[in-house]
């Protein structure tokens, strides 16, 4: 592989940056969805109660996403995308294997809130490069491989930490042991940093969108996203009543969360490609089918809740992948590091909202937990159907 450093907008180039950064999102995704998969019991077993996970999860939610305002407008007036990008994930990747030391749950807490802080300041830089190179791929191809790389790491990583837990390991040897693929991680990262230190040159410069804001699709796309996040349960809190119910054993829940990543992986790779044939209509479907995982999760047994993580890693890659697609294409190239993280801040303030909202509603009504979470992603529908027609009128003027 070459260095890059001139005009090089080949589809080779683009697509072996995609994969690098595919890679890089492997090894991070093993730390840290690692564990997220068993932070939920961890917080139980360190004392705290169903209202606590919740909002644990809503606020490392809130930050992660929150902060992601200051990270792409940082990065979009300063232009250093890599190093924003590079400060991101050793907080990411370094606070994981810390919670093997924490002895309560605050602690636990403020390390789990951590590792979000730290994705939350490496993903609009690197959402931003990554766009880049999709330019040349296709949009939702070109992230959807990206995310499946990522979820290869999904899944790996939780089936590493089950196989601990099976051999009569417990949750803090997991977290030791996660050392391991965030340094590969970080290497991987040096290396694409090496390779292409310049990957805005994967995109040819084209006519600058004279604008003083962003477009009404834009808006409408960040609005469908906000019922999305607030009606979507973080899977610390699945986890959780998963345990609590009796539903799985300590050493299965991880490997339901597996199932439910790799699910994500392959919706994101297919999805992302009839995104680029078809264009946002194939959201409908895919939302209208991830919005009914809650009952399936909540209500059921071990064969229900099986089909509702399915269902949950469907949603997951629709948002993962698809809708950074969707919202790349209305984005003016110069502005999208900030246009990634506004989307994002938005997200991330329905989602904790929503999460905060969930535990109290596990807490004291289960039933209403669901009718809670259903509804309001199939709100995001129509605004979807929005999105699509302001778009194709944008376009046109």
């Amino acid at each position: 592989m070459k260095k890059i450093h001139t005009n090089d907008i080949s589809r080779s180039a683009a697509i072996k940056f995609v994969v690098l950064l595919g890679i890089i999102s492997l090894f991070s995704d093993m730390t840290y969805e690692s564990a997220r998969s068993i932070n939920g019991p961890f917080l139980a077993l360190l004392g705290a109660t169903g209202t606590i996970v919740g909002i644990i999860a809503g606020t490392g939610e809130l930050v992660g996403y929150g902060l992601r305002l200051f990270s792409g407008l940082l990065a979009d007036k300063s232009k250093q995308y890599w190093v924003i990008t590079f400060f991101g994930y050793f907080l990411n990747l370094l606070a994981v294997p810390l919670l093997a030391l924490a002895g309560n749950w605050p602690l636990a807490a403020t390390l789990m809130i951590a590792e979000r802080a730290g994705k939350a300041m490496r993903n609009p830089p690197r959402d931003a490069m990554l766009s880049h190179a999709t330019f040349a791929t296709g949009r939702g191809w070109g992230f959807g491989l990206h995310a499946a790389l990522d979820q290869v790491g999904g899944v790996a990583g939780p089936l590493f930490v089950a196989l601990i837990l099976f051999l009569h390991g417990d949750y803090r040897t997991g977290y030791v042991f996660l050392i391991i693929p965030a340094v590969l991680g970080l290497i991987t990262l040096f290396v694409a940093h090496y390779f292409y230190p310049r990957p805005e040159e994967l995109e040819p410069v084209g006519k600058k969108i004279e604008t003083k804001g962003f477009t009404s699709s834009y808006w409408f796309y960040l609005l469908a996203a906000v019922c999305i996040a607030a009606g979507f349960a973080d899977f610390p809190l699945i986890a959780f009543h998963f345990q609590k119910s009796a539903i799985a054993p300590s050493s299965v829940i991880p490997i339901l969360y597996a199932i439910a990543m790799a699910l994500e992986g392959l919706t994101g790779i297919i999805i992302g490609r009839l995104f680029d044939k078809i264009g946002n209509k194939v959201l409908v479907p895919a939302v209208f089918l991830a919005a009914f995982f809650a009952p399936f999760v909540f209500l059921g047994n071990f064969t229900m809740a099986l089909v509702g993580m399915i269902l949950w890693g469907v949603g997951m890659g629709v948002q993962g992948s698809v809708l950074k697609a969707a919202v790349s294409e209305v984005i003016p190239s110069h502005k999208r590091s900030t246009g990634f993280g506004v989307f994002d801040t938005g997200f991330g303030v329905a989602w904790f909202l929503g999460s905060v909202a969930m535990g109290v509603l596990y807490d004291r009504s289960i039933p209403a937990l669901i009718i809670f979470s259903v509804i309001l992603q199939l709100i995001s529908i129509p605004i979807f159907l929005l999105a699509k027609k302001s778009s194709a009128h944008e376009a046109l003027s």
